[in-house]
């Protein structure tokens, strides 16, 4: 099994989130952070325009979901179709476990 993080710097979540429920994936969790990457954040006019802000943080999605790894390569073009800008994290996952049941492995996901 694998945990696929994808942080997206623009809300691409929909168009992913259909894409993946196509490929059979349905468990995923979403987060709206902030955070800083090496675009800055869009400047903000305030006061009638005279000044100009630059926060030193911007809105970011974060998605997560867990997969078998039979299914990376599908799952990761998915993500790099469908999001505009953003990076993709893959780690292993070592062992999972479903609270309700007391399965373990991949019937969990």
């Amino acid at each position: 099994m694998l945990k696929i993080e994808a942080f997206l710097g623009n809300n691409d979540v929909m168009a992913i989130s259909e894409a993946l429920k196509a490929l059979e994936i349905g468990c995923l969790t979403v987060n709206k952070v902030r955070g800083r990457g090496k675009r800055p954040p869009p400047e903000i006019h305030a006061s009638k325009g005279s000044a100009i802000f630059r926060p030193q943080f911007s809105e970011k999605y974060v998605i997560e979901l867990v997969i078998p790894e039979s299914k990376e390569e599908q799952v990761v073009n998915i993500i790099k179709e469908k999001g505009s800008v953003g990076k993709i994290f893959i780690s292993p996952v070592l062992r999972a476990v479903d609270i309700e049941s007391g399965d373990e492995g991949e019937n969990v996901i």
